[in-house]
């Protein structure tokens, strides 16, 4: 089980730093009906515990959590389909229900068609709770739905909390760990605890020992991840909901990612049914990455993602203890010199067509192949190449050696 679940908050009392929004939104919550506004906004960085203290709030207040991801749903329609539903239907508990909308930053990208408004007409005619939660809702575009909302803050939390949840883990999961390699895990978090964890279960998968030498598996927070920490969620670790968002941080082009994964996976898995098995998944992945590009089907992208992530991660039977050093997949390097020898030449050719008044096509079909030996046979050809049509030292290079 993801760490993420085991440790969320199951009550008010497991919630960690956030004592004065967790105040403000229980009294929302139980005194729903003295209120003017009908939902209330929670808005703070990720991590803060925004989506976690609705759980637990409405687990101690026994309410039927009804919880939708804005970025699954844009159009208007859709989102008052949805909500509208949730909202007319009687709970089939008989509980008091609330309406959880995740992440509402979601529905204001640019596809958004009037989101945004069917959500602020919705919370107008609301009978029951609804909690929104956003990173940062003073975007002009947000205007109209914080007037209808509470205003609730989480705040960053401090490095001390965090550390002394994670030295709470340790003790339950029976990990030993050295008090500064804790430390600089919840100085790195920078006060997302959702990170913080994420980390402490990479390095305990990783070879089980939390000390300051085990660091080094860890990102910098101050930039995105990197490609080694995503590869070492797929490859050393086997849990769905962790693996199936390596890539959630990393600033590397989709189309790359299976290179990466392949490239790597075939130094951690040892067992041949393993191979056999995630360069299956790998092979579908290609399949759908390969129609997105044909057809710019990118509601495939999600499917790519799976069987790069999740799909190879539980694709072994077993997690490898061994030490194994990530690389650059060899070939990325290949398509890298193929493509930046092809532009040179692309360029040396564009230049002779003008110089020429005739096409590049023209040019690479019936003087290309003598172009080598002529510059041989007559330096002054080169001179002419260089001088006279402007080509680069490295555009000539690449003129002779196509």
């Amino acid at each position: 089980m993801s760490w993420l679940i085991k440790y969320r908050p199951k009550r008010i009392s497991d919630i960690v730093g956030q004592h004065s929004a967790v105040e403000k939104l229980l009294d929302f919550l139980k005194n729903y009906k003295r209120y003017s506004k009908k939902a209330a906004l929670l808005y703070g960085p990720p991590g803060t515990g925004k989506t976690s203290s609705v759980y637990a709030l409405a687990n101690e207040l026994n309410l039927e959590l009804i919880e939708l991801n804005a970025s699954d749903f844009r159009n208007k329609d859709v989102i008052h389909q949805i909500i509208g539903n949730a909202i007319g239907q009687r709970s089939l508990f008989f509980k008091q229900k609330i309406i959880l909308i995740d992440e509402v930053d979601g529905v204001a990208g640019r596809e958004d068609r009037g989101g945004l408004s069917e959500i602020a007409k919705i919370i107008k005619t609301t009978t029951v709770p609804i909690i929104l939660t956003a990173n940062d809702p003073f975007d002009s575009k947000f205007s109209s739905l914080r007037k209808l909302c509470l205003m609730i803050e989480f705040e960053r939390l401090s490095y001390r909390s965090v550390l002394s949840f994670l030295k709470k883990v340790c003790a339950i999961e029976n990990f030993s760990y050295e008090e500064e390699a804790l430390k600089k895990i919840a100085i790195n978090s920078h006060g997302d605890m959702r990170a913080a964890l994420n980390d402490l279960f990479l390095i305990a998968a990783h070879n089980g020992k939390i000390t300051e030498e085990n660091l080094s598996v860890l990102p910098n927070r101050d930039i995105e991840e990197t490609m080694m920490q995503a590869l070492v969620k797929i490859l050393k670790v086997k849990d769905f909901n962790v693996s199936r968002r390596a890539f959630d941080n990393v600033n590397v082009a989709p189309d790359e990612y299976i290179l990466w994964v392949e490239e790597n996976m075939l130094k951690e898995y040892e067992e041949l049914d393993d191979i056999d098995r995630a360069l299956d998944y790998l092979s579908k992945a290609d399949i759908f990455m390969s129609r997105i590009k044909r057809w710019q089907y990118w509601r495939f992208l999600v499917y790519y993602l799976d069987f790069i992530t999740a799909g190879v991660s539980l694709a072994k039977k077993e997690q490898y203890k061994k030490f194994v050093s990530y690389s650059r997949p060899t070939r990325m390097l290949t398509y890298w010199i193929y493509n930046n020898k092809y532009k040179l030449l692309n360029s040396a050719l564009s230049k002779l067509a003008d110089a020429l008044m005739t096409s590049s096509q023209r040019i690479r079909r019936t003087m290309l192949p003598f172009i080598p030996y002529m510059i041989k046979a007559n330096p002054e050809f080169s001179k002419y190449l260089k001088n006279d049509v402007g080509l680069t030292d490295e555009e000539l290079i690449a003129l002779t050696k196509n």
